[in-house]
């Protein structure tokens, strides 16, 4: 069998390791978003397949015999595609996701929105110095509305808009630690903190020194993914779900 892994997940990284540790033929997949991703064992490509076409016809000229979507939980444009691709060439398709935040401790004093225009607009509401931590690609919904605020701005890799002038823009990369946090929030005098819904314990620690310290906290909840398709969330579940395949 040959199994696709798709994402740069912590997952999915540490599915590839059990797999490889099996001896099962892993490939992953990574979209090539990130310009030094951390790299999984085996063997990797990096870039789209050009649509759900490019990638059913992938999957039967590699003979993929598995999918295993490991990619970020807000990637739904790569988990729609790998459904159709997978139902259209019948290759089963498993959803490894990590659980998200809205079970944790503090979640209920949160302010939960559906997507990145709502987080923008309520946090202009909320504060003048807001730290947003939603990624490079979602920040164009926040530059009108939060033009004259003096955010900090936190990503892995530069961001693709010109941002305004009053923004400062971080390059980090995590994990983080909570003092690191704390530290952060408190030197910008941040009285916002935006984030999606990740989940993970790499950059949990944002979550509790924002609450710690006593500042709303806006988080944008997850798309919802393709209907009936199977879900774990660990790479242990998704390593047996494959070897259940062969």
């Amino acid at each position: 069998m040959t199994v696709l892994v798709l994402g740069g997940t912590a997952e999915a990284r540490a599915l590839a390791a059990l797999l490889v540790e099996d001896g099962v033929p892993v490939v992953s997949s990574l979209a090539g978003r990130v310009a030094r991703p951390r790299l999984p064992v085996g063997e990797v490509r990096v870039g789209g397949f050009g649509g759900v076409e490019g990638l059913a016809e992938h999957l039967r000229g590699a003979g993929v015999t598995a999918v295993v979507d490991a990619t970020h939980p807000f990637a739904a444009v790569i988990s729609g595609n790998a459904y159709a691709a997978c139902t259209a060439t019948a290759t089963p398709l498993l959803r490894l996701e990590r659980p998200g935040w809205s079970g944790e401790p503090g979640a209920a004093r949160w302010h939960w929105v559906d997507d990145n225009a709502a987080a923008a607009a309520l946090t202009a509401e909320l504060g003048k110095r807001p730290f947003l931590t939603v990624g490079r690609q979602g920040l164009a919904a926040y530059a009108a509305p939060l033009a004259e605020r003096a955010a900090l701005v936190r990503v892995v890799d530069p961001p693709e808009i010109e941002v305004p002038a009053t923004w400062t823009v971080l390059e980090d990369r995590g994990p983080y630690d909570l003092a690191g946090e704390e530290r952060r929030i408190t030197a910008h005098r941040a009285d916002v903190l935006v984030t999606k819904d990740s989940g993970g314990t790499w950059t949990r620690p944002k979550l509790d020194a924002a609450d710690r310290l006593g500042i709303p906290v806006v988080v944008v909840r997850r798309p919802a993914g393709p209907h009936g398709v199977e879900l774990v969330s660990t790479p242990a579940d998704a390593a047996a779900w494959v070897r259940r395949q062969g």
